[in-house]
């Protein structure tokens, strides 16, 4: 259930980000429906979370420390964004799946995206607990590397040379 999840997870961010990285501008312009972000930084806005949860999603696949966090807060973002828009009751794309999403043709999915988002984090909530329970710990990028290389014997040893 644990790799599941976190596959599961990891493959939404991962193409949420992505489609959203494939029309930035347009990613920009919802961004701008919300009127939170400044003028100046709604472009910087626009590729910054996509690549946020790109790198998060194919973080989390291979369970490195930290993934899990930045997609938890990730989440709370966007459900805080969500609730606003509903509170403020506007009527714009949440944004999540980038142009392509129905729910932009829709514009009233800002209540089933905060659903979604609520879904996800119990997901979220799962692996921490997971995590806990059964004390797994996610690997470092170190280990990660580490553990790749030392498979490759990329220098020979001088026992190597002299026979």
């Amino acid at each position: 259930m644990y790799r599941f999840f976190r596959w599961i997870l990891g493959c939404i961010f991962i193409y949420s980000g992505t489609t959203k990285l494939l029309a930035p501008k347009t990613f920009a312009v919802l961004i701008e429906a919300y009127g939170l972000v400044p003028d100046g930084l709604i472009m910087p806005v626009a590729m910054i979370l996509p690549v946020m949860e790109v790198v998060a999603g194919a973080g989390l696949m291979v369970d490195i420390r930290g993934s899990l966090t930045v997609i938890a807060g990730l989440l709370v973002l966007f459900i805080t964004i969500l609730g606003y828009g509903i509170l403020m009751g506007l009527d714009v794309d949440c944004g999540c799946f980038g142009p392509e999403d129905p729910e932009a043709e829709a514009f009233h999915g800002l209540r089933a995206a905060l659903y979604r988002d609520m879904l996800m984090m119990a997901a979220v909530g799962f692996l921490y607990g997971w995590r806990r329970y059964c004390d797994v710990r996610p690997r470092t990028i170190r280990r990660l590397v580490n553990g790749r290389f030392a498979k490759i014997n990329i220098m020979p040893t001088l026992k190597n040379e002299e026979s």
